[in-house]
């Protein structure tokens, strides 16, 4: 049986966490529980069966008996989290981004070498049934070589407005949704491509959300234009967030609901990347907070043909029972491939997460598992468009990282 502790008892904890307690309790030990809001981690801990619950994370490490550290904190804490594991002689899995720049990168990446344990990064987009079969179609050549990729993720306005309500509406604290919602993209162009990026350039604008309007509060709860705005959140009316969030703000003064035309918000939300490939290929990706419906596209052009990729998650196409992947090839013909759309959180993704943290599969023929280096990619593409949006000017991976570090993963 594993023994697991978790850092941080949020939301993506309570996913991730609480099942493991009850569906793996003949394979996985929860240990303890640490949040620096003590009421959650409380919550939390009652939830999985009276877990221990830690004052402190060190403590936790010395005194819980855990063999594996399961860290869901804020984004820009990830790196303190990690490293604490790793020096304590523990292995690591985090939830993504494994952190927010490149300087706290190649303290994990150092730390991981230093201390010989291992950090796991959970990539759910990789294991959803659809972008699996995607991968399988380019893994066999069905396009050839890839020459370019164009690829646009479009959230809904109610998924947008809710990074902009949390914490994660400071650059400071998840480095922008570039970083923070991007990382699941880019790690999915990276896996798709079995490529390295070493160039991006960026375009980023907040645009819709922030100080756009003038009726415009603190904070929903509370706040005069409730009536009118059609961002309200009624955060008492949603059992989840009332009881792990509004009811436990006292410990920490975490506020929840926050007004998402607020004039401190700083991340942006209508943003394009270019990403140039170490073989050549080219990726135009674009990231939309405020679209009508929530989708994807992804369209993959080669040397013996294309692929057209998406899907539908809201809108008039949603209910679709299946979504196509079309290929099409240079004798003008095209192959449709149906994929049945997936059931459970985030398509039956986070199910096959689980399983991961708990039983080690004998082989990996998609490559899903993904380590500290899928991480840094992933993060990096992210953080070099923030600098390159900053400073209107290209940014090379190679200029983020200590070479030995890109030399040492080759």
């Amino acid at each position: 049986m594993k023994k697991i502790a978790v850092a941080g008892a949020g939301a993506r904890a309570h996913v991730l966490v609480k099942p493991l307690a009850t569906q793996f309790r003949e394979e996985v030990e929860l240990v303890g529980v640490y949040d620096q809001n003590p009421s959650r981690a409380r919550l939390l801990a009652e939830e999985c069966g009276h877990v221990p619950v830690y004052a402190s994370f060190d403590s936790m490490l010395q005194e819980s008996g855990t063999e594996l550290v399961l860290i869901t904190t804020m984004d820009s804490t990830h790196d303190a989290f990690i490293i604490r594991a790793l020096e304590a002689g523990l292995d690591v899995i985090t939830e993504k981004p494994m952190t927010t720049d490149a300087v706290k990168c190649q303290a994990i990446l150092d730390a991981e070498k230093r201390t010989g344990r291992n950090i796991k990064v959970a990539f759910n987009c990789r294991y959803m049934p659809y972008m699996m079969r995607v991968k399988e179609l380019l893994d066999a050549g069905t396009i050839g070589d890839i020459l370019s990729v164009d690829y646009n993720w479009y959230l809904d306005s109610n998924h947008g407005a809710q990074y902009f309500r949390r914490w994660h509406r400071h650059m400071s604290n998840s480095g922008g949704l570039l970083v923070h919602k991007s990382t699941h993209h880019f790690d999915l162009a990276n896996w798709w491509l079995r490529d390295e990026p070493v160039e991006v350039s960026a375009f980023g604008e907040r645009r819709f959300f922030g100080p756009t309007r003038e009726e415009r509060g603190f904070r929903c709860l509370n706040c005069s234009f409730a009536s009118t705005c059609e961002f309200y959140f009624d955060i008492k009316q949603h059992p989840f967030n009332n009881d792990y969030f509004h009811k436990c703000e006292t410990d920490d003064g975490y506020i929840r609901d926050r007004c998402v035309f607020g004039d401190d918000i700083d991340i942006y939300d209508t943003m394009s990347v270019h990403v140039r490939y170490r073989k050549g290929t080219v990726l135009n990706y674009s990231l939309v907070a405020h679209s009508p419906y929530k989708h994807w596209t992804a369209t993959f052009n080669g040397t013996k043909g294309r692929i057209e990729a998406g899907e539908y998650y809201t809108g008039d196409r949603a209910d679709e029972p299946t979504q196509q992947i079309r290929l099409f090839n240079r004798k003008g013909e095209k192959i449709v491939h149906e994929a049945r759309k997936a059931t459970g959180s985030h398509g039956g993704s986070d199910d096959r997460i689980r399983k991961m943290f708990v039983q080690n599969e004998p082989t990996d023929s998609l490559e899903q598992r993904a380590g500290s280096w899928e991480g840094a990619l992933s993060m990096l593409i992210g953080a070099a468009a923030n600098i390159s949006i900053q400073e209107q000017r290209k940014v090379t991976i190679q200029e983020l990282l200590n070479p030995n570090a890109i030399t040492n993963h080759r």
